[in-house]
C-alpha cells in the first residue's frame, strides 16, 4: 500500500459523486479479531457526476478478494481506498475484507466494548468496516446478515429471518453509510410500546448489559415523550416497526442517532435515583429526545456534505431545546443553553478555532464537531423563527419536510424554504453561517420631548482566515421599564441591518430602563455602558427571565472584576440584590438556583482579557472565594431558611418541581457549609437517599477540607458502579485547590479503576483538570505537562478523544508571557511526536498558529 499525506478539503471543491449506489447487502462473520465482512453492492452511474473514475474508500482492513459482475478483479489498493476498473453501465461489486474489531481502540467502525461489538459509523467511521463511497450524498437501502455465537445481534431497520448463529436486518428507508449500524452480544432488554398517531404499532427496546436492567425506565419514557411530542409539535411520526436504543460503555460521543438503532454512551441513558443526578436525568432526557429528533432532520433528510453538518446538528439542537422548554422551564432552559454557548462557543469564537458555522474547510472532520456547529447553529435557527414569526416558521418547516424528505440537503436548500414561504430574502441572514466569530453589539440611548432612542452599532472581530465581516441580520428583542418597575413598551423585535441603526419609542412620559436582548435573541456581546443601579433594578423587575437573571449575572462580574483589579471588598449592591432575588418565592426555584451561581472563571478570566487586561487564573480564584465567603455571612439566615423550606419529602421524582427544589436547598447547602464548616453537609451526605443529594454534600464536604472521610465511603459503596466511579474521579479533581489540582489528576490516573481507554474515565479524570481553570493554569506548568503527557499517550488510540481534548490550550495567547512560553512547549511537544494523528495535528497547528 501506499501512504497518502492528509488532505485539506474544500466546500467549493465539491463535486457530485461518480457512481450512486442502488443496493447493499452485507454479511459479517464475527469474530474478535478475525471479522469478515462481505459486501454486495449495486453500482450505477450518476447522471450529474463530471468523472467516471470508481474510488471507494476503505482503512485499517485486508482486502481478501473482490468481484466485479461475478468476475474476479485486483483493485489498486491505498492507505485511504482503493480504485478500480469498472464497466460503463450499471454493475455489482463484491468484496471480502478482514477487520479487527479488537484492536480499534480508536472507537470508529467496528470495535469491541467490555466484550460487545459496537459500531460507530459518523463522520467516517463505515470506510473501517468496508470498502464504500463515504459521503452523506450517497444513499441506499442496506439489507444485513450478521453471522456469529452471540445471543443478541442487531442492525438497522426491521428484523428480518433469524435462526441459530445468525440474523437479518432490513432497512426499508435509503441512507448514508454514516447512519450504519450493528450491535452484537449479551444484552437483555428492557422493552416499550407506543402507538403513532396514524394507529401504528412501534415496539421500543433499550438494550443494556446484564445488571444494568433496572436504570432503563426513565429513558424509555423519555423516549415515548419525543415520540408523542415531534408528532404533536412537527406532525413527524415514526416510520419503521421498532426502535432500539443500546447502551454502550466505550464510546466517543454522547449518543448516534443510526437508523433505527440508536448507539449511546452508557451515561447518556441508563439512570436511576440512587446513580444519578438531576441533572443526569434531564440530560438523559435531552440526549434521548435530540437521537431521536434526528430520524427526520438527520436520517429522512441528511446532509449533502459534511460542511453542510449545522443543517441537521443546529436544527436538532433547537429542537430538542424546543422539547426540554416544553416539558420543563423554558426560562431554566434558555439561562442554561446561554451559560453553556458562552462557556464554550463564545470561547471557540474568541480563539485560534474559530470557524464558521458552515465551514470551509478542513482537514479531519471529526474536530469540526464542535459548540459553534451545534449550539450557534442552534442559536441561528432561533434566530430564523424570530425573525419570520411563528406561523411562518410552521409552514417552512412543513414544506422543508415536504420537499426535501428522502434527500441529502444544503444550507441553500434550507434557506431557499423560508424564502419560498416568505418571500424574505435571506442572503444577509446566511452570513451567519459563513462568518466565524461573535458580533459585539454596542448600544447608547437618548430621552427627548417623549422619544426615547437605542442606537446600535454591530462589529464582529477578525478571526482566522476571516478579516472583514459584513453586517449581519441581528433580531433584538428590547423591552422599557418605567421607574416603578412596570413595562410602558412591551417585548418589540428590532430587526437591525446595518453596521449602525437607530430605532424610536414615542410616547413615554419619562426616560425608561431598557431592557435589551430580551431572551437573548441573538448570539452576540452587548455591550452598553450602565450602573450597578440599574442592573440590581432590573433583577428586582425585570419581566423578561432571561434579562432578569442576567442582571444579576452583569451585577456580580462587575463587582468581582473589581475585586480582581483592585482588591474591592465585595460588593454590597450584588450582595443585597441577591439576597432579594432568592428569598422572593414568586420565583421558580430552579431560576434562583441558577441566579445564585456565579461567573465562571474563564468568564471572568475572557471579561478581563477583552477589556484590555491580562487575567490571573489565581487572583481569579481568590476574588471568587471571597464572594463566595461574603455572601454565605451575608445570607446566613436567608440560606437556613431556603435550605429548610426546599427539603423534598416526597418520593423521588426527576421531574421539574423536585429538581428546582433540591436546587435551590443545595445551593443554599453551599453557603451553610462555609458558616458551619460541613455540619449540615454531613447531615446530608448520612441521610441522603438519592444521588443528587448525596453528591452535593460531598462536593460542599471537600470544598470545606471534611471529604477524605466521604470519599473513601463513597468509593466503596459505588466501586462496582462505573458511571457513579466516573463522578468520584471527576469531583476530586474540580474541588482540589488550585496548587493540588495537577497532583490530584496524577494521582487518580495512577488508581486501578483509571484507564485511558475509556473515554468517559479519561474525560471525568483530565477533562476536569483542564475545565478547573485556576488547578490547570496554575504558574508552575504542571498541570500543562500533566495533560500533555497523556494526549501523547492517548493519540496512537483514540485520536478523537485527543483532538477534542487539546481544546484546552486555545486560551493560551490570553495569559502572560510566562504561561504562554509553558504552554507553548507543551504544544510543540505534542505537535512534534512522531505518527501523530491528522486529527490531533490539526487541532494543535490550529492552536499554535493562533
Amino acid at each position: 500500500m501506499q501512504a497518502t499525506a492528509p488532505q485539506t478539503i474544500h466546500l467549493a471543491d465539491y463535486t457530485p459523486p461518480n457512481w450512486l449506489v442502488t443496493g447493499v447487502h452485507l454479511t459479517f462473520r464475527l469474530d474478535p479479531t478475525r471479522t469478515r465482512v462481505l459486501s454486495r453492492i449495486g453500482f450505477a452511474p450518476n447522471p450529474d457526476a463530471k468523472s467516471r473514475e470508481f474510488k471507494l474508500d476503505g482503512e485499517k482492513m485486508t482486502l481478501i478478494r473482490a468481484k466485479i459482475d461475478g468476475t474476479e478483479v485486483t483493485p489498486h489498493v491505498t492507505e485511504t481506498g482503493l480504485t478500480c476498473d469498472v464497466p460503463d453501465g450499471p454493475f455489482t461489486w463484491e468484496a471480502e475484507v478482514e477487520i479487527n474489531p479488537s484492536a480499534n481502540t480508536a472507537l470508529e467502525g467496528l470495535y469491541m466494548s467490555s466484550g460487545m461489538y459496537c459500531t460507530q459509523c459518523e463522520a467516517e467511521g463505515f470506510r473501517k468496516i468496508t470498502y464504500y463511497p463515504d459521503r452523506p450524498d450517497v444513499m441506499a437501502v442496506f439489507d444485513v446478515r450478521i453471522e456469529g455465537g452471540e445471543p443478541v445481534m442487531l442492525s438497522n431497520g426491521n428484523p428480518g429471518k433469524m435462526g441459530d448463529g445468525f440474523a437479518e436486518w432490513h432497512d426499508p428507508w435509503p441512507k448514508p453509510a454514516y447512519l450504519f449500524a450493528l450491535v452484537a452480544g449479551r444484552l437483555v432488554a428492557h422493552p416499550g410500546t407506543f402507538t403513532t398517531m396514524s394507529g401504528r404499532d412501534v415496539d421500543l427496546n433499550i438494550w443494556v448489559r446484564p445488571g444494568d436492567e433496572g436504570k432503563c425506565a426513565f429513558g424509555m419514557e423519555a423516549l415515548k415523550a419525543s415520540m408523542r411530542w415531534d408528532e404533536e409539535k412537527y406532525g413527524r411520526e415514526y416510520d419503521l416497526d421498532l426502535f432500539n436504543i443500546v447502551a454502550v460503555d466505550d464510546f466517543n460521543m454522547g449518543a448516534m442517532e443510526n437508523k433505527g438503532l440508536n448507539i449511546f454512551n452508557s451515561s447518556c441513558v441508563l439512570a436511576s435515583p440512587e446513580t444519578s443526578t438531576d441533572a443526569n436525568f434531564e440530560r438523559i432526557e435531552a440526549i434521548i429526545a435530540h437521537e431521536y429528533f434526528h430520524n427526520w432532520t438527520g436520517n429522512r433528510i441528511t446532509c449533502r456534505d459534511w460542511f453542510q453538518l449545522c443543517l441537521k446538528e443546529g436544527l436538532t439542537v433547537f429542537r430538542d431545546a424546543q422539547f426540554t422548554s416544553d416539558l420543563r422551564s423554558a426560562p431554566v432552559k434558555r439561562i442554561e443553553d446561554v451559560i453553556t454557548l458562552r462557556a464554550r462557543q463564545f470561547r471557540e469564537d474568541n480563539g485560534p478555532l474559530a470557524h464558521p458555522v458552515r465551514p470551509s474547510s478542513f482537514v479531519e472532520i471529526n474536530n469540526f464537531y464542535t459548540a459553534t456547529v451545534y449550539e450557534k447553529g442552534a442559536e441561528l435557527i432561533g434566530m430564523l423563527k424570530t425573525l419570520v414569526g411563528d406561523e411562518a416558521w410552521s409552514k417552512a418547516l412543513a414544506l422543508y419536510f415536504d420537499r426535501h424528505d428522502g434527500q441529502a440537503c444544503t444550507i441553500e436548500d434550507w434557506l431557499r424554504v423560508f424564502e419560498d414561504v416568505t418571500g424574505r430574502d435571506l442572503a444577509q441572514f446566511k452570513r451567519w453561517y459563513e462568518d466565524a466569530g461573535t458580533p459585539r453589539l454596542s448600544v447608547t440611548d437618548s430621552y427627548k420631548d417623549g422619544i426615547y432612542k437605542l442606537h446600535f452599532r454591530q462589529e464582529t472581530p477578525p478571526t482566522p482566515g476571516q478579516s472583514e465581516k459584513p453586517p449581519r441580520v441581528i433580531p433584538i428583542k428590547v423591552g422599557l421599564l418605567g421607574q416603578d418597575g412596570k413595562e410602558v413598551a412591551e417585548t418589540r423585535v428590532l430587526e437591525m441591518t446595518e453596521a449602525e441603526q437607530s430605532f424610536e419609542f414615542t410616547g413615554l412620559a419619562a426616560r425608561p430602563v431598557p431592557s435589551i436582548l430580551r431572551d437573548f435573541s441573538a448570539p452576540v456581546i452587548l455591550q452598553r455602558e450602565t450602573t450597578n443601579a440599574e442592573r440590581a433594578f432590573l433583577l428586582a423587575h425585570d419581566t423578561d427571565p432571561f434579562n432578569k437573571w442576567e442582571a444579576g449575572r452583569a451585577l456580580a462580574r462587575e463587582g468581582l472584576s473589581a475585586m480582581i483589579r483592585s482588591d474591592a471588598a465585595p460588593d454590597a449592591a450584588y450582595l443585597e440584590a441577591s439576597a432579594t432575588m432568592a428569598r422572593d418565592e414568586s420565583l421558580d426555584p430552579a431560576f434562583r438556583a441558577l441566579a445564585l451561581g456565579l461567573p465562571s472563571q474563564d468568564d471572568l478570566a475572557q471579561a478581563i482579557h477583552d477589556a484590555g487586561g491580562t487575567p490571573d487564573p489565581q487572583a481569579i480564584w481568590d476574588a471568587l472565594e471571597a464572594l463566595k465567603d461574603a455572601r454565605a455571612e451575608a445570607m446566613e439566615d436567608t440560606a437556613r431558611g431556603l435550605y429548610d423550606a426546599h427539603q423534598v419529602t416526597a418520593p423521588y421524582a426527576p421531574d421539574a418541581a423536585q429538581s428546582g427544589a433540591r436546587a435551590l436547598a443545595n445551593a443554599a447547602l453551599a453557603m451553610i457549609t462555609r458558616r458551619d464548616g460541613g455540619a449540615a453537609a454531613q447531615a446530608q451526605y448520612d441521610a441522603a437517599g438519592n444521588m443528587t443529594q448525596q453528591l452535593a454534600a460531598l462536593a460542599c464536604l471537600l470544598q470545606a477540607g471534611k471529604g477524605d472521610l466521604a470519599l473513601g465511603r463513597f468509593y466503596d459503596q459505588w466501586q462496582d458502579d462505573r458511571l457513579v466511579i466516573d463522578k468520584w474521579f471527576s469531583l476530586q479533581v474540580g474541588y482540589a485547590a488550585p496548587e493540588d489540582a495537577a497532583e490530584v489528576a496524577e494521582r487518580l490516573t495512577q488508581h486501578p479503576d483509571f484507564t485511558m481507554k475509556n473515554p468517559n474515565r479519561f474525560r471525568a479524570t483530565l477533562g476536569a483538570l483542564a475545565g478547573s481553570p485556576a488547578g490547570f493554569h496554575h504558574a508552575s506548568g504542571k498541570g500543562y505537562a500533566l495533560l500533555a503527557d497523556w494526549l501523547i499517550k492517548l493519540d496512537p488510540l483514540n485520536p478523537q478523544t485527543t483532538a477534542r481534548m487539546c481544546s484546552a490550550f486555545e486560551t493560551w495567547r490570553r495569559y502572560d508571557a510566562d504561561r504562554q512560553k509553558l504552554i507553548e512547549a507543551q504544544l510543540r511537544r505534542i505537535a512534534g511526536q512522531e505518527g501523530l494523528s491528522r486529527d490531533t495535528a490539526e487541532m494543535v497547528g490550529r492552536i499554535l498558529a493562533s
